[in-house]
């Protein structure tokens, strides 16, 4: 057997005790997603493209965002909407891919309180808490604020996008 070096057991355990370290992207309760932007038309109208470009939908106590959509009977927005926006997706790594979020902040796990994309820097930001989230690259991943720090980090619910065959997509959970 080779001893190891003290130093080389100090990397190994600090390696291991980050290997530990996840984030929760289930802190938010769940709720029904069904947004149908099923065809290229509709897609051009109210889906992204380019990367970072974005766009919310709601569908809750009186407000439907964007205007004008087409929401129907079985259309549902999660617990706080939908953020949709153009990226990377980081599990298949494709590039100009759309992405869903739930816009609910999950430190502060409230309907009403919703993360804002900051177009400059590609990141969605809590206005109460400040928690910075990842939401181009990352899988809406933490970055700073009380959603990356203490033992346990708290991600964006990340939603389903698929493609409905007629150039559209369906965002789903």
């Amino acid at each position: 057997m080779i001893p190891m070096r003290p130093a080389l057991c100090a990397i190994s355990a600090t390696l291991l005790a980050s290997a530990c370290q996840t984030v929760d992207s289930d802190n938010i309760p769940a709720a029904p997603v069904n947004i149908v932007i099923a065809d290229a038309g509709s897609w051009n109208t109210y889906g992204v493209s380019g990367f970072g470009s974005s766009r919310r939908f709601i569908l809750a106590s009186g407000l439907r965002e964007p205007s004008g959509f087409p929401y129907t009977q079985t259309s549902a927005t999660g617990f706080g909407g939908v953020l949709l926006i153009n990226g990377m997706d980081p599990y298949s790594a494709t590039t100009d891919t759309p992405l869903a979020y739930d816009l609910a902040c999950p430190v502060e796990r409230k309907t009403d309180v919703r993360v804002q994309v900051e177009t400059d820097l590609y990141e969605a930001v809590c206005p109460q808490c400040g928690s910075r989230y990842d939401v181009t690259m990352g899988g809406g991943a933490p970055l700073s604020g009380p959603a990356a720090s203490g033992s346990k980090k708290y991600g964006l619910r990340r939603y389903r996008c698929l493609p409905s065959g007629s150039g559209g997509y369906i965002i789903t959970n």
